[in-house]
């Protein structure tokens, strides 16, 4: 069990490591802790922003947005390597994730696939977003990989971690791709050493075949039947995230509507996939593109962004 440490003592940390750290209004008191448990942790997880602007970056990390209230996440790491802590405590970073993978990282184990989301991550890991578009070209400059790389290492030393404590958001919940522009088992070797720079870092284990996450036709249906008259922005059906991450990757849904809600965004965003499949079809109810989903339209969009489909 590893309680999460003090506010004091996580600063403390990181300036320890040689971080530069700007505190952000009353982030010591800034947390979810009304939603839910805060801790045991057993580990620090990564996440990129899919934004442009430091400032702006910082302010949506500690805000958050309409349907996710902030803070997102305990720091946020620009691209000149600072470190802003924007909350402490419970923040919405992880969201639900793969039971398989935390018991991994507790034990400090090879990853495994994550295909399911059974667990509140939100409870057991440190947070940190990083300033990048996350589209694959946007470059992360070495002062902001130097940053990342002291965070994991700060953290995983005050706790008796070593770097197999240390995760990406894609090896958490399935359908996320973040961090994205560099490997996580890149950084590991990173904080590997500078952990323990005496020793190499283990040899990496062949990694296991990815095992493609599913969506169940039918229930993703019905929730999109459903979704957009409900209050609020319930998760009525876990597989919605997918699809959601898969219309963000393409180009056609905002990221922060990325919700697990089949909401109104969602079935335009769908719809906008449909008209790129048949151009020019309907999009009254009842036609081939009115953003209910479909078994070809759906089987097409799982091809092309790495899930399958069962009816």
């Amino acid at each position: 069990m590893a309680p999460p440490m003090s506010a004091n003592s996580f600063l403390a940390s990181l300036v320890a490591e040689g971080l530069t750290v700007v505190e952000v209004g009353d982030w010591r008191d800034h947390h979810r802790n009304s939603k839910g448990p805060w801790g045991p942790v057993h580990g620090v997880m990564f996440h990129h922003t899919v934004t442009r602007g430091s400032a702006h970056t910082v302010d949506l990390c500690r805000r958050g947005y309409s349907g996710l209230p902030g803070p997102l996440c305990h720091g946020v790491i620009t691209k000149d390597g600072k470190v802003h802590l924007v909350g402490y405590g419970r923040t919405n970073h992880a969201g639900l994730g793969d039971d398989d993978v935390l018991r991994a990282v507790i034990g400090e184990q090879p990853l495994p696939p994550d295909d399911e989301q059974n667990t509140d991550g939100n409870r057991h890991f440190y947070g940190f977003e990083c300033e990048n578009l996350g589209d694959g070209k946007d470059p992360w400059p070495e002062a902001q990989l130097l940053a990342i790389e002291k965070v994991g290492a700060a953290l995983a030393r005050h706790h008796g971690w070593d770097e197999r404590s240390v995760i990406g958001h894609l090896e958490w919940q399935p359908g996320k791709v973040d961090p994205r522009g560099f490997t996580m088992a890149s950084m590991r070797q990173r904080i590997h050493a500078r952990l323990d720079p005496k020793t190499p870092a283990p040899a990496a284990p062949a990694p296991a075949p990815p095992k493609r996450p599913v969506v169940d036709l039918s229930e993703l249906v019905k929730a999109a039947r459903t979704n957009p008259t409900m209050k609020g922005t319930p998760v009525t059906y876990g597989g919605t995230r997918i699809v959601e991450a898969a219309l963000v990757n393409a180009g056609l849904l905002a990221k922060p509507r990325l919700d697990g809600h089949f909401g109104s965004d969602t079935v335009t965003a769908y719809s906008r996939w449909q008209l790129q499949l048949y151009p020019g079809a309907s999009t009254q109810p009842g036609g081939p593109a009115d953003g209910i989903p479909g078994k070809e339209s759906l089987v097409k969009l799982g091809q092309r962004h790495g899930f399958d489909v069962k009816d």
